[in-house]
């Protein structure tokens, strides 16, 4: 098995940890799938960058059940994936905490710019209901911002174990082949 080929599958049961992960209980808010957004971007082909994170929410959507605002999540979900392409050519770590604590400011923006903009809100329509709207959300974005930057440390720390751990087997590995 070639790097190229370790590298994509290391990084696809990763990405299915942690949206199997959704489905366990866990503190609100305190979820792998930006850290697995992020970690998309950064470490799987363009073209997957964005496929994993949505099909990882659409799968757990589906034993989770789906909501109305699902269209603000998953774009914000993209959104971070967008950061996590950025982060392939920026991969130190104050770059990925930066990434990590940008990541949770934009899925509180614009999820609960969505909860505000739905017809069903409860917040009135009008820029005293938004700041409402944000203030209530408030308690949630510290469990957000605590939850995105465990599971970054733990999928980026992990991966890099993981090609760390091959790259030094594989060292061995040739020059013993050699003899």
């Amino acid at each position: 098995m070639n790097t190229k080929t370790s590298k994509v599958i290391a990084a696809v049961l990763f990405v299915l940890l942690a949206a199997m992960s959704r489905l366990l209980p866990h503190p609100a808010n305190f979820t792998p799938i930006a850290a697995m957004a992020l970690f998309s971007g950064v470490y799987l082909e363009r073209r997957f960058a964005f496929v994993v994170p949505i099909a990882a929410m659409l799968i757990s959507d589906y034993f989770l059940g789906f909501y109305t605002e699902m269209i603000w999540v998953y774009g914000s979900f993209l959104l971070i994936a967008v950061i996590g392409l950025w982060l392939k050519n920026h991969k130190k770590p104050l770059y990925i905490l930066g990434g990590t604590l940008g990541s949770s400011m934009l899925f509180f923006v614009v999820t609960n710019f969505g909860v505000w903009v739905m017809p069903s809100s409860m917040y009135p329509k009008s820029f005293a209901g938004l700041v409402e709207c944000y203030t209530a959300a408030i308690p949630f974005f510290r469990s957000t911002v605590e939850g995105d930057v465990f599971f970054v440390a733990v999928l980026f720390g992990l991966y890099e174990l993981v090609l760390f751990a091959v790259r030094k087997l594989w060292a061995e590995e040739v020059p013993a082949a050699r003899s």
